[in-house]
């Protein structure tokens, strides 16, 4: 598995609880772990992938302005998380918001996957794209370790 292929199985696990929470009964318990799952995973994958990905990308002048572009919606599904976290599950307005989230990673995934996932495949060398896997892995689980302690 490269680095390619595992941030694509993230981003899979993400549309699927994405799909399920929005399946899921309002303010019902499985959509509230539903959210904390996607909250660990949105926050834990963004932060691993800034650390061991766009790093080297932003190290290459021609991956500078899509990593800040990514980074940039990095921080505003971080918001609209934060946002999402301190209302009430079963208003409506949380569902609005949640479909502006779900809307907004999904654009982003597919992004990466179609458009920034081949320019980065021509900017790292192979070297540079298996220390970033190695880098990713070991950053991930980290960071799960660290938003599970936040979600206590």
């Amino acid at each position: 598995m490269d680095i390619y292929e595992r941030l694509e199985q993230d981003h899979d696990k993400q549309r699927t609880l994405i799909d399920r929470i929005k399946q899921s009964e309002p303010g019902s318990e499985t959509r509230a772990q539903l959210w904390t799952d996607l909250k660990i995973e949105l926050e834990a994958h963004a932060s691993a992938e800034e650390q061991a990905f766009y790093s080297k990308l932003m190290a290459e002048p021609e991956g500078t302005d899509d990593t800040r572009h990514a980074i940039e919606e990095h921080q505003q599904m971080h918001e609209m998380t934060a946002k999402l976290d301190a209302m009430d599950q079963s208003a409506d307005v949380w569902d609005t918001l949640f479909g502006k989230l779900a809307h907004k990673v999904v654009h982003h995934v597919d992004e990466e996957e179609e458009e920034f996932f081949p320019d980065a495949k021509e900017t790292l060398s192979d070297s540079q794209e298996e220390e970033a896997l190695r880098m990713f892995n070991k950053r991930k689980a980290a960071e799960v370790d660290k938003q599970e302690e936040l979600a206590d």
